[in-house]
C-alpha cells in the first residue's frame, strides 16, 4: 500500500492524497490551490495521476481547497464515484458551479489582455456547466456507516465539526490477510461552534494523516463570541450608521445569523434590519435547513421548540443585483453581511465603497484576513484602500471578533490526537505551512513520542502493516512518558491536571499495547 501527497503538502491549500491499495486507486480530496500565483498556477497543470485510472474520490468536505478540482478531474476522464456525506454533496452543488463561474470570469479578464498583447488565450480550469455536470458522480453516505467500496477497501465518515457535512475518514485497507487502518482528519473544527457537533474522537488506528493549519497557534481567549457580537452591534447602532460584516457565504454567514438570532430571542438585539447580500449564502442557508440532522444539541433544541435558528425578525436576503444595489441607499440602521470574507471580490466591495468613508459606520471582521487582501489592509490600519479604481478613506470604526475560526488550534489538535488508545505507527502532517507543521510535529514528539513526518509535495510513502516495535523505540517512549509524569509532579497538580493525566495514561496504554505486540 502506498500513499502519495499530491496537495496540501507544506501548504494549506490544494488538499489531495492518493492511496493505492492493491489494484484500487483512491484520492482523498481533490482540492483547488488558492493564494499566491505560484500555487494557483498548479490548477492549470495536468494531474499527476491519470483521472481515468482513479476508482474513487473520498471527499472530506465542500471547501474549494478540498473539492475544487473535482470538476477538472471529471473533465479529463474520471468516471468513478465521489463518496461523501449528503450535506457535503449539497454544498458542493452550490459552491462548485460558483467556482466554475469565477474561473470563467478570471480567464476572460486574462484573455482580454492576451488578445491585446498577441499572446495565446487560456482555457478556464473548468466552467460552471462542467462543475454542475460533475455532480452526477457524487454518491452520498451517512455519518458513522462503514461503507464497503470493494474487497480491498472500506471507509467510514465521522463528523469533523469543521463545516456542515465535514468528515474525518476511517479507511480500512485489506492486503492479503492483514487490515491496515488509516485516519484522515480532513479539517478539524474547534469545539463548541454554532450548529456543529464537536469533532469525533477515535480510539484506534495505524496511521494518521492530520491537518496542521493552526499547528503553531492558539485561538485568542476572547470570551463568549455572542457577547462580543452583542457589544459590537449595539455600539454600531448607537453611532447611527450601518454595520458592514465581510463574511464567507458558507458557515460563517450562518454562524452570524445563529448568534444574532440568540440575541433576538433574549431581547438583546437592537431594532435594526439584517441583510444577507450573497446569493451563495442564501443557497447555503437552505442547505443548512435541509440538513438539520447534522446540528448539535443546542441548535436541535431550538428547532424542537419551534425556533428556526436561521430565521429572525428583520432578516432579509438580497438575491438580485437590483436588491444589492438598493442597499447602498440605506444610510443607517442596517447590518449588511456580504462576501467575500477577505473583501477582495464580490458584493462586499460595493458596501465598503459606500460605508467605509463614513465615521458613523462600523466594519466588523469575523475571519482571518490573509496578507495582501483588502481586508488585511483595513484591519491593519490603512488610511485609504483602493476599491473599483477609487481611493476610499477609512473613517469607519474597525472591529474584529477572532473567535469564529472553523479550524482547531494547536491545543485542539493535540487533544484530538491524544484520544487514540492504540500506538500509532506514524503521523503525517499536511494542510499547514512549514512553520505550523514543524511546530505541531515537535509538540507531538514531546507529548506522545510518536514518529511524525511532514511530507513534501509529490512524496510517496510505502505503508506496511504489522511493523514490529523495536526495543529502542519502547525505551524511548517509556523515557518520554516518565519524564512527562515527573515534570507534572514537580509542577504540582494545578489547573488542567486532569487532562494532562489522561494524556499520560493514553501514552502508557499505548506503550503497553506495543510491548504486548512485540512480546507476542
Amino acid at each position: 500500500m502506498r500513499i502519495r501527497f499530491l496537495g496540501a503538502a507544506q501548504t494549506v491549500t490544494g488538499s489531495c492524497h492518493f492511496l493505492e491499495v492493491g489494484a484500487t486507486r483512491v484520492m482523498v480530496d481533490c482540492g483547488m490551490f488558492q493564494g499566491a500565483r505560484v500555487l494557483r498556477e498548479r490548477n492549470y497543470q495536468p494531474f499527476t495521476v491519470p483521472p481515468e485510472s482513479i476508482d474513487y474520490v473520498l471527499l472530506t468536505h465542500a471547501h474549494i481547497d478540498h473539492s475544487g478540482l473535482i470538476p477538472k478531474l471529471v473533465k479529463h476522464g474520471f468516471k468513478g464515484k465521489v463518496v461523501t456525506t449528503a450535506a457535503t454533496m449539497d454544498l458542493c452543488s452550490v459552491m462548485l458551479p460558483d467556482s466554475g463561474y469565477i474561473q470563467e470570469m478570471e480567464v476572460e479578464r486574462l484573455n482580454r489582455k492576451a488578445r491585446r498583447a498577441g499572446r495565446p488565450e487560456l482555457e478556464p480550469v473548468y466552467t460552471a456547466d462542467q462543475a454542475r455536470d460533475c455532480l452526477r458522480f457524487f454518491e452520498p453516505v451517512d455519518y458513522n456507516e462503514i461503507v464497503s467500496l470493494n474487497r480491498e477497501l472500506s471507509v467510514r465518515f465521522m463528523d469533523a465539526g469543521h463545516i456542515l457535512g465535514s468528515a474525518l475518514l476511517e479507511v480500512y485497507a485489506l492486503e492479503g490477510e492483514q487490515t491496515t487502518k488509516l485516519v484522515f482528519s480532513g479539517d478539524l473544527g474547534s469545539r463548541g461552534r454554532p450548529f456543529l457537533k464537536d469533532p469525533s474522537l477515535l480510539r484506534r488506528t495505524d496511521y494518521v494523516i492530520m491537518e496542521s493549519t493552526y499547528g503553531n497557534r492558539l485561538h485568542p481567549e476572547q470570551g463568549d463570541t455572542t457577547e462580543q457580537l452583542h457589544q459590537v452591534v449595539w455600539e454600531a447602532y448607537r453611532k447611527g450608521g450601518n454595520l458592514i460584516i465581510p463574511a464567507f457565504a458558507v458557515e460563517r454567514t450562518q454562524d452570524l445569523i445563529y448568534d444574532m438570532n440568540k440575541l433576538v430571542i433574549n431581547k438583546r438585539f437592537p431594532p435594526v434590519k439584517v441583510f444577507i447580500d450573497s446569493p451563495m449564502a442564501a443557497a447555503a442557508t437552505e442547505v443548512f435547513r435541509k440538513h438539520s440532522d447534522c446540528f448539535d444539541a443546542e441548535a436541535s433544541f431550538l428547532i424542537n421548540h419551534g425556533r428556526d435558528p436561521l430565521a429572525m425578525p428583520g432578516l432579509h436576503f438580497a438575491h438580485t443585483v437590483e436588491e444589492s444595489v438598493a442597499l447602498n441607499n440605506i444610510k443607517s440602521g442596517a447590518v449588511i453581511i456580504s462576501a467575500s470574507g477577505m473583501c477582495d471580490a464580490g458584493r462586499i466591495k460595493h458596501h465598503l465603497k459606500h460605508n467605509l468613508w463614513r465615521p458613523e459606520c462600523t466594519v466588523l471582521f469575523v475571519g482571518y484576513q490573509a496578507p495582501g487582501t483588502k481586508g488585511r489592509q483595513i484591519k491593519d490600519g490603512a488610511k485609504t484602500v483602493r476599491i473599483h479604481g477609487e481611493e476610499i478613506a477609512v473613517r469607519a470604526a474597525i472591529r474584529s471578533i477572532d473567535s469564529y475560526s472553523a479550524h482547531a488550534d494547536q491545543r485542539d489538535l493535540l487533544e484530538w490526537l491524544g484520544f487514540f488508545r492504540s500506538q500509532i505507527k506514524r503521523v503525517f502532517l499536511v494542510h499547514g505551512e512549514p512553520e505550523s507543521a514543524s511546530a505541531l510535529a515537535e509538540q507531538i514528539g514531546q507529548r506522545y513520542a510518536l514518529p511524525v513526518s511532514v511530507p513534501a509535495l509529490g512524496e510517496t510513502v510505502q505503508l506496511t502493516p504489522g511493523i514490529p516495535v523495536s526495543a529502542e523505540e519502547i525505551s524511548r517512549v517509556q523515557a518520554a512518558v516518565a519524564a512527562k509524569l515527573q515534570e507534572m509532579l514537580k509542577g504540582g497538580l494545578g489547573r488542567g491536571h486532569y487532562s494532562q493525566i489522561m494524556h499520560q495514561l493514553n501514552d502508557l496504554n499505548g506503550l503497553l499495547e506495543r510491548i504486548n505486540k512485540q512480546a507476542g
